[in-house]
């Protein structure tokens, strides 16, 4: 947990202190995890062009990046382009995608550094035009040594094209190595994903109501507390992202073990009959 002296809690809005005041600091999450969803049906429903919806959405996630920056949580990663996204849209909203995340990035470039961000990417990067890969490596590189909030975007992303990469890598190392396939662990996996620098999210946020994980995160995601809110992507904030994180230090976490209400255990399992019917 970051110390208080790194903490900006009097930057929050007084609404979001109010509810911060409700939050057990020492239980915030370490990684949180963010499908944004409804750009296109916020927009439907202002009679609006799609792409003023992906607009507003570029806006949420400087307000929830902030906020995450200043209740000091090490982890925020979103789901901004996936895979599937750069396949089967249209060319011409795939087209304004990028021009949007070149001018997101241009744009807070100095809110990132103001605000201790540092920014990082996961996905099939390699396969986005070069010219926004030269500005994701420029930000990553001017935030590479800022210490607060770690902001990754999964561009060009899908869990189960993650799981590819690292078993392709896993078995190269493997036939490198010579390494008995009875010796691989989970472990080895997880040093081959994308994510191998950070830990597995402990709350995935779910935008728009849809409930579906959408092929993210599939393999980090297996004991995440997951957050569904009926609210659009451009219409969440700050606030939200608290209110979240309050629903989740409700949550008993048990990672397949008993819970404290879950009855008393029977000391003797073997002196259990079963009826016959």
């Amino acid at each position: 947990m970051p110390s208080s002296s790194t903490l900006r809690i009097h930057e929050l809005t007084s609404e979001e202190r109010a509810v911060y005041a409700t939050l057990k600091p020492e239980g915030l999450p370490q990684h949180v995890a963010i499908i944004m969803d409804g750009n296109g049906r916020w927009a439907g429903r202002r009679s609006l062009k799609r792409f003023l919806g992906h607009q507003r959405g570029a806006r949420s996630v400087q307000l929830v990046t902030e906020t995450a920056s200043r209740i000091g949580l090490p982890w925020l990663t979103l789901y901004a382009f996936s895979l599937e996204n750069n396949l089967r849209r249209p060319r011409a909203e795939v087209s304004f995608l990028m021009r949007l995340l070149k001018s997101y990035l241009e744009s807070n470039l100095q809110r990132m550094m103001d605000n201790n961000v540092r920014m990082r990417y996961i996905g099939r990067t390699h396969d986005l035009p070069a010219e926004v890969q030269d500005k994701m490596s420029w930000v990553e590189d001017a935030t590479a040594r800022n210490t607060g909030t770690t902001l990754t975007l999964a561009l060009n992303y899908g869990g189960r094209s993650e799981l590819v990469d690292a078993f392709r890598k896993l078995a190269a190392e493997v036939r490198q190595k010579h390494t008995p396939l009875d010796h691989i662990t989970e472990q080895d996996i997880h040093r081959h994903l994308y994510t191998a620098h950070m830990p597995d999210p402990d709350l995935l946020i779910r935008t728009s109501g849809e409930l579906r994980i959408s092929n993210f995160l599939l393999w980090q995601i297996a004991y995440a507390e997951i957050f569904v809110t009926e609210r659009l992507w451009p219409d969440f904030s700050g606030i939200h992202l608290l209110e979240a994180i309050a629903a989740f230090q409700q949550r008993e976490r048990r990672y397949g073990g008993l819970g404290e209400d879950c009855g008393e255990v029977e000391e003797d399992p073997e002196h259990i009959h079963i009826a016959a019917s």
